[in-house]
């Protein structure tokens, strides 16, 4: 018996060396950082785009991509932003 409870130990043990280790959850701090740092740098892509368009450096369909995925990024964030003040405006429904 005690040469079962040895293996299965052992066993143990050696799958939580071959396990990969537990991520923490990023908070909702850091994946809110982590959004408007992506917005912004997509806004400053396409403003840098569009200062090269304007200069001839940039061919137009590069600029389209730019000016398109820009839109997409403020369009993401007023969704962003609405729901926050629904869920803010629902939360003040609430009574104490």
């Amino acid at each position: 018996m005690d040469i079962r409870k040895n293996l299965a130990a052992q066993l143990y043990a050696n799958t939580r060396i071959a396990a990969p280790p537990a991520q923490a959850q990023p908070s909702a701090e850091d994946a809110g950082a982590r959004f408007l740092e992506s917005f912004a740098q997509t806004l400053d892509r396409g403003e840098a785009t569009a200062r090269a368009a304007m200069s001839g450096q940039a061919d137009p369909h590069a600029l389209v991509e730019a000016l398109a995925s820009s839109q997409t990024a403020v369009e993401t964030v007023v969704t962003v932003r609405d729901k926050v003040v629904e869920a803010y405006q629902e939360i003040l429904r609430m009574p104490v």
